[in-house]
């Protein structure tokens, strides 16, 4: 999808802080953090959402890269949390599946509000 900003940014058309990255997938710092670490996870194919249109490795692949964000970004050890924004609903703002990994300061029960 050539107009995807996700996309573009996954063919490096738009610059970004890649924080890991492999054949499937790739991490960046999201450009508006909601805390002191929130990197980016995405499918370099391009799916709108997580939905049964997505294959399993896919996902797979997504999920595994999690952890070592988490070690890249320092908050494997202290914690972090993993959020997918699924739909307009959820407040999926881009529409290319994409999950969310932030951390770096205590957080409360709420989505991303600090203690």
């Amino acid at each position: 999808m050539s107009e995807c900003v996700f996309c573009m940014i996954a063919r490096g058309e738009i610059p970004a802080k890649v924080v890991y990255e492999d054949d499937q997938v790739l991490a960046f710092d999201d450009i508006a953090p909601q805390a002191p670490v929130h990197t980016l996870i995405i499918p370099k194919e391009h799916f709108d959402r997580m939905g049964p249109d997505v294959p399993a490795e896919v996902i797979s692949a997504l999920f595994t890269a999690v952890p070592k964000v988490a070690e890249a970004k320092g908050v494997a050890e202290s914690g972090y949390r993993v959020i997918v924004n699924n739909g307009p609903d959820a407040m999926q703002t881009v529409g290319h599946l994409h999950v969310h990994v932030i951390g770096g300061k205590r957080m409360s029960h709420g989505m991303v509000h600090f203690e």
